[in-house]
């Protein structure tokens, strides 16, 4: 019977999760390619390290003011229609600021794509417990969250190439066409969503009844597991502040890496674009391979707080590392090699915990509560390290807060996280 639901669900994660990896990437690229276009778009317009920190970053309180309600809504609308509508409305936006021309119009084109993606990365996780039970689940948000790290594959040498050879087409710059042709993808991936994704197990065509009646039992039997509480005692929980706490500590390395990978390998004396974007895909490589390899021994052994703690260390000594190796390109990108896979590897492996915990109403409010409250540290970092740098000319001490910032994330679940139950 195990081998029938092991084979059960191979054919459901054929099915769902290349679709929604490849709607991460390109969710992905939307969000970070500010940092490739930084490259030019910053001498063009003459806009400071700050502005730039500040407009990379203004997107997440889009993202935070719209979050838990995007995800509450997606529970009455429904998956299939509710992520299609995000990513079409991002992939417009993001294609939109192809024609900032000042600071102003920088700020409110970053606000409203936070606001538009608002919602997909939580709708996805809980989408996912629709599916998954807790002990298959940290794989499959490993897979997903790969995303991250194809992205930074796929996106910088993609990124590098179209600033280069598509610079003065038309009259346009090359950051121009940056947004644009990185922004299209995501309006058809939205559209091929309306017609590919499924709400749900009962509404999946393409299982039997008999296959449906499994994965259901499997997905009852897990939520027995779990709390289901109101809404108002959700935002007075303790461990749900908590677990945003850590989220938020540990987002702080994933955007300190995501904006400013290009300008660290620069600094490294690395000039030309295009090499630039190369190598910024030799991180991303590596950590797609060590995410899913860690995630997989997670599930296997059921240990979270160790796997999470121990990614968040690894992440922090890379950084270290790059910043005080930054004069020598191999040693910098093998240890921003090593941050970025810690980085990354944290994520999935930490989703185990708040999935686990909650169920029903309180799993879309809670999830989307602590990816929002968290990912306020994508406007944090980026700020941070640009306003630093702008105060000393060198980008050290902010790399080095990034850092300081993934050890207390660290220190903070080991410590602290294992009140909460199954962990």
């Amino acid at each position: 019977m195990n081998d029938n639901l092991d084979s059960l669900y191979k054919r459901v994660s054929w099915r769902l999760m290349p679709f929604l990896f490849l709607c991460f990437v390109a969710a992905y690229l939307d969000r970070v390619n500010v940092g490739f276009a930084k490259l030019q778009m910053q001498a063009d317009l003459g806009f400071s390290d700050a502005v730039y920190g500040i407009g990379a970053g203004i997107f997440f309180i889009g993202y935070f003011l719209f979050e838990v309600p995007s995800n509450l809504l997606m529970t009455r609308a429904g998956a299939r229609i509710w992520i299609a509508r995000i990513m079409i409305s991002w992939g417009l936006i993001s294609a939109a600021l192809m024609f900032t021309n000042s600071v102003a119009t920088f700020y409110l084109l970053r606000f409203l794509l936070g606001a538009a993606e608002a919602g997909f990365f939580p709708g996805i996780i809980l989408y996912l417990t629709y599916w998954y039970p807790a002990q298959r689940r940290a794989r499959m948000v490993a897979v997903f969250m790969s995303g991250v790290a194809v992205a930074g594959v796929v996106g910088g040498p993609l990124s590098g190439w179209i600033m280069k050879a598509f610079a003065g087409v038309h009259g346009w710059n090359g950051w121009q066409w940056l947004f644009l042709l990185e922004g299209v993808p995501s309006v058809l991936l939205g559209v091929w969503t309306l017609f590919y994704l499924d709400d749900g197990i009962r509404g999946a065509r393409w299982l039997s009844e008999s296959d449906k009646q499994a994965l259901e039992r499997e997905i009852a039997a897990d939520r027995q597991q779990q709390q289901h509480m109101p809404l108002a005692r959700l935002f007075r929980s303790g461990e749900v502040w908590l677990l945003a706490l850590v989220y938020f500590l540990c987002v702080m390395g994933l955007y300190g890496v995501s904006f400013w990978l290009p300008q660290l390998i620069k600094n490294s004396g690395v000039k030309d674009v295009f090499d630039i974007g190369l190598l910024s895909a030799v991180p991303y490589l590596v950590a797609a391979v060590v995410m899913v390899l860690v995630a997989r021994r997670s599930d296997r052994t059921g240990e979270r707080r160790w796997h999470t703690a121990g990614a968040a260390l690894a992440g922090a000594l890379g950084l270290v590392a790059a910043t005080l190796y930054s004069g020598d390109t191999a040693i910098a990108l093998a240890a921003l090699s090593v941050a970025t896979a810690g980085i990354l590897t944290t994520f999935p492996i930490f989703w185990s915990l708040p999935t686990a915990l909650l169920g029903g109403a309180a799993a879309a409010a809670g999830i989307a509560m602590i990816n929002s409250i968290g990912n306020l540290a994508g406007f944090v970092a980026p700020y941070l390290v640009g306003a630093v740098r702008d105060a000393t000319g060198s980008t050290a001490s902010g790399i080095y807060l990034i850092a300081a910032s993934l050890l207390a994330g660290a220190l903070l679940v080991v410590t602290a996280v294992r009140r909460l139950p199954g962990t």
